[in-house]
């Protein structure tokens, strides 16, 4: 048994919880007991169909030659477990996983079952041009025809940089065969001398510092390397460690699981368990359309709030839902999330890094404050562990409130996403708990307006923003091209500098944007506007330098200060946005068919398949 105490001692680092209990992600768990499945197990519909002994046998016998036994494959009882293995040189917030994948292992043949390892798509977002994100859809493509095409029963979810997450639970929802999150965990703190280097934060602060003429470039470098100090992903509350708080909000992960940083010695404890409990819920027919209901989504939105989540978080989870089949929107967001507090204290929202979150109590504490206060939407939610999120978190409440903060006396009230409409789009999603002290001096933060400098993508600002004595304090950047039909992929560019002469004064401006920010970016940018320039009729892609925009936070509007007849006259005689070639055969495809950031940014023709396990049964036979 663990040796650690039900409460924490002076010093543990270990969760709250007690040794014994199957939701604790690091304790000890009682031995799975070895019943017969709830159904028969799709896996033996390859490898034990005396119906068709032919085709078993074809089967079976590669699945032997790298020393797997008859029992082992065969075994009416014996569940096959795949591994979604997302770790790879390529992949390096991931690639951590290539060890607990071992642990994983270690689980599911303790419980039972047979673990067959695959490789996914990589998804790294520090390493794919033109983004990361254009590879959230095709890693989901080929994860489904894995899970549907191969014998296996369920599969353990190795998840870890930003779009992995949503990518695997897209996939797993598609399916709807038993499934289970493991993350890889946060990096350790990094740290520029005394000061703490968090991943993200600390190039958008260096960045400003070398605009202003603080730091030379080799500091800068210095400086960002300095954040990546050990494997794992992002150690601040980026859209990595949103994504796996929210993938444990929704029920999918062990409970405590999401915030354990990669070398600690509970993450393979973690992976252990899990393999275990993977097992379990196939002999229980457990699925994630089970688990992945409307009350899931809203209490993961909750949590969003709490912990300060990335501006990508609403992306990924109406794709999820739209895969479930789930309805879910940007307004829910808000009537959801908007009013409640911001209670975790970590980088881009605060002061500190995942390493102090994880001490504090992860989740699990996050949710116990808001379950004490009445604020989690649905406690009786399911989860993996077998338990709703209130089992596993009741009185799971936090020892640090530096990091955490009590629900009566937050770090900022009203602290969620808010989602704007009007004349300039149909929705688009601003980050209210990031907005700077020295952003609300400058700004009214709830009602402003300015002339605009619009971008046509990234080069654009780059080339353009150090020569433009239009910018002023008061301009308002706009940064069009960049979503996931025009850049494409929609990528993380939105987070423009004012040019260096602005920086130095110390003058902030907000961005509007049809692509994204990155999670670990404390800008109070207005994002993932909708519909983006490329889509005909966006009025984005008919907007002029000069041209005054208004957002009223208080009513939830961003127009465009022109009137109908010049909006009119402008769609009828400019000419549409113009999208850069398609440089792949991917592109080409992923443009033709994907939606909206505002609906998620999915493939619009694979929504319409679901719960396919079911619907279809398995494939035809291969000979």
């Amino acid at each position: 048994m663990s040796t650690c105490p039900p409460t924490p001692c002076d010093g543990c680092t270990c969760p709250k919880s007690r040794p014994d209990d199957p939701s604790n992600p690091v304790g000890d768990i009682e031995e799975a007991a070895v019943d017969a499945p709830a159904t028969e197990l799709r896996s033996k519909k390859w490898f034990n169909n005396p119906d068709d002994p032919g085709m078993t046998s074809l089967y079976l016998e590669r699945y032997l030659n790298f020393g797997l036994t008859l029992p082992e494959l065969a075994s009416p009882h014996k569940p096959i477990i795949g591994i979604a293995q997302t770790g790879s040189d390529l992949s390096p917030c991931n690639r951590h996983h290539l060890e607990l994948a071992k642990r994983v292992r270690d689980g599911i043949i303790a419980a039972g079952g047979t673990p067959l390892e695959f490789p996914c798509h990589p998804i790294q977002e520090t390493g794919k041009r033109p983004t990361a994100s254009l590879d959230r859809n095709l890693t989901y493509l080929a994860l489904v025809e894995v899970l549907y095409g191969y014998p296996l029963d369920g599969v353990v979810l190795l998840s870890g940089c930003d779009k992995t997450t949503p990518a695997l639970l897209m996939a797993a929802a598609t399916v709807n065969t038993p499934a289970i999150v493991m993350n890889v965990g946060p990096m350790l703190n990094g740290y520029v001398k005394d000061e703490k280097a968090g991943s993200g934060s600390v190039v958008w602060e260096m960045r400003k510092r070398y605009a202003a003429g603080k730091i030379t470039y080799d500091q800068f470098l210095d400086a960002v390397a300095a954040s990546a100090p050990s494997v794992g992903h992002c150690n601040t509350m980026g859209t990595a460690s949103t994504m796996n708080a929210l993938a444990e909000a929704l029920g999918m992960a062990l409970p405590g699981s999401a915030s354990i940083p990669a070398v600690y010695r509970e993450r393979g404890q973690c992976a252990y368990n899990t393999g275990r409990r993977i097992v379990d819920l196939v002999r229980q027919d457990i699925k994630p359309s089970d688990i992945l209901t409307r009350k899931a989504f809203q209490n993961a939105i909750a949590c969003n709030t709490a912990i300060g989540g990335s501006t990508n978080a609403p992306i990924h989870l109406v794709a999820i839902a739209k895969h479930i089949g789930v309805e879910l929107s940007n307004d829910d967001w808000e009537t959801t999330g908007y009013e409640l507090p911001l209670l975790v204290n970590v980088q881009p929202a605060g002061e500190w890094l995942c390493e102090e979150y994880h001490r504090a109590g992860g989740l699990p504490a996050v949710v116990a404050e808001l379950l004490a206060h009445n604020a989690l939407p649905h406690p009786d939610a399911l989860t993996v562990s077998g338990k709703s999120i209130g089992e596993n978190c009741k009185d799971k409440e936090t020892w640090d409130r530096r990091v955490i903060f009590p629900f009566d006396k937050p770090m900022l009230p009203s602290a969620g996403f808010l989602n704007l409409k009007g004349t300039l789009f149909d929705s688009a999603i601003m980050k209210t708990s990031v907005i700077s002290p020295e952003f609300r001096a400058q700004w009214d933060p709830m009602a402003f307006e300015g002339p605009v400098v619009v971008f046509d993508g990234p080069e654009d600002y780059h080339h353009r923003v150090e020569h433009m004595p239009e910018i002023q304090a008061g301009t308002i950047l706009v940064m069009r091209g960049a979503g996931p039909r025009g850049y494409p992929g929609a990528a993380e560019v939105v987070n423009m500098l004012p040019p260096s002469r602005l920086v130095k004064a110390g003058i902030e401006l907000p961005c509007i944007g049809d692509g994204r920010q990155s999670g670990t970016s404390g800008t109070p940018s207005i994002l993932n506007a909708s519909p983006e320039a490329a889509t005909e009729g966006s009025m984005l892609a008919y907007l002029k330098d000069g041209d005054h925009v208004r957002i009223d936070l208080l009513k939830r509007r961003a127009d465009v200060l022109l009137s109908p007849e010049e909006i009119a006259l402008r769609k009828k005689n400019m000419p549409a946005f113009v999208m850069p070639p398609a440089q792949t055969p991917w592109q080409e495809i992923f443009r033709n068919d994907v939606s909206e950031l505002s609906e998620g940014m999915v493939m619009k023709s694979a929504v319409k398949f679901q719960n396919i396990a079911k619907v279809h049964g398995v494939p035809r036979n291969n000979h």
